[in-house]
C-alpha cells in the first residue's frame, strides 16, 4: 500500500508540472501581439486560474485512486496514511472562489484601466471596484443567508423495544425480528407517518458553495449542454466544409480586395468608435456599435485564415496545402471519437440520473471492470469523461460567443486574445469547474462511492431550503439533456453549411 501511495502522490506532482507547462503554451499562443512582454500579472492570474481549474477536475479521479489505496489495508487507520483529499478539496475551493470573486475583477479593471494613469492610481481604482463588488455581493449572501440559509433532512423516528438474545438466530424474509414470535422489530415496521422534517442551518461557507454551485450549474447547463454536441460535430463538419481544392490567382486577387474593403471600413468605424470614447459619449448606442464591430472583425479574420487556406503562398505552399489537409483529417478522426463519447455521456445521464430507479451504472461499471483488467485504467478512463466534460463546457462557450443577450462572451482567438478576454474565460472555467466535479460525482456516484468529493456533495446541497428542487426533479440534467439535442439538430439543419463572407459594414445611427 505504501509503494501505491508514494506512486499516487509522483503521479500527482507530475501531472500538475504538466498542468502548468501547458497553460503556459496557451498563453503564449493565444495571447495578442499588443501584450507581449507586458501585463505580466494578469498572465499570471491567467495561469494560475487555469491550473487550478484543470488540477481541480483531475482532482476527481485522484479522489478515486487514494480511496483505492486502502481498499484492501488490513489494519485499522491505513486510510490515514493516504492523501488528505478532504482538505485538498477545500484548499481548492477557496483558491477558486478568491480567483473569481476578488483576483480576477482585481486584475481585470487594472488591465482595462486608463493606460495614461500611474501604475498606483490604476491599482487604487481596481481596488476600489472589487471593494465595492465584493460589499454588495457579500450583503446579499448575507440577506439571503439570514432567510432562507437552512437545510430540511426528511428524517423518520424509529424506535423499538428491547429483548433478551435468544440462544439461536433465526433470521429469513418472513422473519428478520428477534424474538420468538414476539417481533421485536417495531423500528423496522415504522409507520409513515413516522416521517418528520429536521431543519438546521447550514454554515456561512457551505452556502457560499452551494450558491456558487448553483450559479456553476446554470451556465454548465448551458454551454455544457451545447458543447457536448457541438465539440464533436464542429470538428466534423469542419471537415466537410473544408476548401477542396486550391483557388487560381485571379479568385484570390478578387476575394482580398473584397477584403481588404472589408477591412478599410472596419477600421473606418473603429476611429469612429475612439473620437466617440475621447468626446465622453460613452451611451448605449455607442457600446452597441462596440459589439458589432468586434463580431465582424472576428468574421473577417475567419474570411481571411479560410482565404489563406484555399491559396497558400511561398516556397513552401505544397507543404502547406498537405499540412491543411492532414489537419482536417485529424478534425475528422478526432470528431468521430468525440462523438462517440458524447454519445456515451448522454446515454449515461439518460439511463443513470434521469430515470429512477436507474436502468444500468452503464459508465460506472466500465469503469470497474477496467480497474480490474489493471489497477490504475479505470481511473484514467474516469479522468478522460471528467476531463471532456470540462472541454465541453469550453467549446460551448466559444460556441455561443457573442451570441448570448443577457452576457458578452470574451472570444478566444489564437494568437489574437487580449488578456482581459482570457481573464473573464478563466473566471468562466473556474466557475463551471466546480459544477463539473458536482455533476459527475453525481454522475458516477457508484465509482465514486466513499469519496471526499461525495461527502462534501452529499445531502447538505441536495438539501438546502429553496435549491433542493433544482436537484430533486433533475432540472440541471435536464436541461443539460435538452440543449444537447437543440444543438445537434441544428448542426444537422445547417452545420454542413459554408459561412459566407458578410457585406458591407455600417454603424447603428
Amino acid at each position: 500500500m505504501g509503494d501505491f501511495n508514494l506512486a499516487l502522490i509522483i503521479v500527482a506532482i507530475v501531472v500538475c508540472i504538466i498542468v502548468f507547462i501547458f497553460n503556459v503554451y496557451l498563453l503564449v499562443n493565444y495571447q495578442h501581439p499588443d501584450d507581449k512582454n507586458q501585463a505580466y500579472f494578469p498572465k499570471f492570474v491567467v495561469v494560475l486560474g487555469l491550473s487550478v481549474a484543470v488540477i481541480s477536475i483531475l482532482m476527481l479521479p485522484a479522489d478515486v485512486a487514494n480511496r483505492q489505496a486502502c481498499r484492501r489495508a488490513i489494519y485499522n487507520g491505513a486510510c490515514n496514511l493516504t492523501l488528505p483529499m478532504k482538505d485538498l478539496w477545500i484548499a481548492v475551493y477557496i483558491i477558486d472562489a478568491v480567483l473569481v470573486f476578488f483576483v480576477i475583477p482585481f486584475a481585470m479593471f487594472y488591465y482595462e484601466g486608463d493606460q495614461d494613469k500611474t501604475v498606483g492610481k490604476r491599482m487604487k481604482s481596481a481596488l476600489l471596484w472589487v471593494i465595492t463588488t465584493a460589499i454588495v455581493c457579500g450583503l446579499l449572501l448575507g440577506i439571503l443567508y439570514g432567510l432562507v440559509g437552512k437545510v430540511d433532512f426528511t428524517v423518520m423516528h424509529l424506535s423499538s423495544s428491547t429483548t433478551n438474545f435468544p440462544s439461536s438466530w433465526d433470521f429469513s424474509s418472513s422473519q428478520p425480528c428477534i424474538g420468538n414470535g414476539a417481533h421485536q422489530c417495531s423500528a423496522y415496521l415504522a409507520s409513515p407517518s413516522s416521517e418528520k422534517t429536521w431543519t438546521m442551518r447550514t454554515t456561512f461557507p457551505e452556502y457560499v458553495v452551494a450558491l456558487a454551485t448553483i450559479v456553476g450549474s446554470v451556465l454548465f447547463s448551458i454551454f455544457g449542454g451545447v458543447g457536448i454536441a457541438c465539440l464533436p460535430l464542429g470538428l466534423i463538419f469542419s471537415f466537410i466544409r473544408r476548401p477542396k481544392a486550391v483557388i487560381t490567382r485571379s479568385q484570390y486577387i478578387k476575394e482580398a480586395t473584397e477584403l481588404g474593403k472589408k477591412a478599410k471600413e472596419l477600421k473606418k468605424a473603429a476611429d469612429a468608435l475612439h473620437q466617440e470614447e475621447r468626446s465622453g459619449s460613452k451611451g448605449r448606442k455607442w457600446r452597441k456599435n462596440v459589439k458589432a464591430v468586434e463580431k465582424e472583425l472576428l468574421q473577417l479574420e475567419e474570411d481571411v485564415k479560410l482565404l489563406e487556406e484555399m491559396y497558400p503562398q511561398g516556397e513552401k505552399a505544397e507543404t502547406a496545402w498537405a499540412l491543411t489537409v492532414l489537419g482536417y483529417l485529424g478534425k475528422l478522426v478526432l470528431g468521430i471519437l468525440g462523438l462517440i463519447v458524447s454519445v456515451a455521456w448522454v446515454a449515461h445521464i439518460v439511463i443513470y440520473l434521469l430515470i429512477d430507479p436507474p436502468l444500468s451504472p452503464f459508465l460506472n461499471e466500465v469503469f470497474i471492470k477496467l480497474d480490474d483488467i489493471w489497477g490504475l485504467l479505470g481511473t484514467v478512463a474516469f479522468a478522460f469523461f471528467c476531463f471532456y466534460l470540462l472541454l465541453a463546457v469550453i467549446a460551448g462557450a466559444m460556441m455561443l460567443g457573442l451570441r448570448l443577450v443577457f452576457i458578452t462572451i470574451h472570444p478566444m482567438k489564437w494568437g489574437a486574445t487580449l488578456m482581459n478576454s482570457f481573464l473573464f474565460n478563466v473566471a468562466l472555467i473556474l466557475l463551471c469547474s466546480i459544477s463539473v466535479i458536482q455533476f459527475c460525482a453525481t454522475a458516477f456516484g457508484y465509482y465514486a462511492q466513499a469519496t471526499a468529493a461525495q461527502e462534501i456533495f452529499g445531502h447538505t446541497l441536495q438539501s438546502l431550503r429553496g435549491i433542493k428542487y433544482l436537484y430533486k426533479y433533475n432540472v440541471f440534467q435536464i436541461a443539460f439533456i435538452v440543449l444537447a439535442g437543440l444543438t445537434f439538430v441544428y448542426y444537422a439543419a445547417f452545420g454542413w453549411r459554408r459561412k459566407k463572407p458578410s457585406g458591407r459594414f455600417q454603424l447603428s445611427s
